[in-house]
């Protein structure tokens, strides 16, 4: 899903600490999303499922590891400088976030000021 200007006129990704790459514990992966990982490192498919996902009530996921800011993140997240490592192979769900015209940090701020 491609993002319009009016979306992005609600956020911008490059002023955030990576929030939705901290937040969310399950970020699915789908049989697609584990092939193009597996293309991206170079290694086969049972190797990219092994390294980089985890079960969780029978979902694939991505795996997380510890975060100096959020306590948890996903494993592809650059901790200083808080992007993505595998943009270009991420997960069709990071690819269509957000799925509405605001994200949660941007909408976690507005709610900070309003108070």
């Amino acid at each position: 899903m491609a993002t319009t200007e009016t979306e992005r006129s609600y956020y911008d990704c490059n002023k955030c600490p990576a929030y939705c790459c901290s937040i969310y514990d399950r970020v699915q992966v789908t049989a697609r999303d584990i092939k193009r990982l597996a293309k991206h490192f170079g290694v086969d498919v049972e190797t990219a499922r092994k390294k980089f996902t985890t079960s969780w009530q029978g979902e694939s996921i991505l795996r997380r590891k510890a975060d100096p800011i959020f306590g948890k993140a996903c494993k592809f997240l650059d901790p200083g400088t808080r992007r993505c490592t595998i943009y270009h192979a991420r997960p069709l769900v990071c690819r269509e976030f957000p799925a509405r015209a605001r994200c949660a940090y941007y909408d976690l701020l507005t709610f900070e000021k309003s108070q």
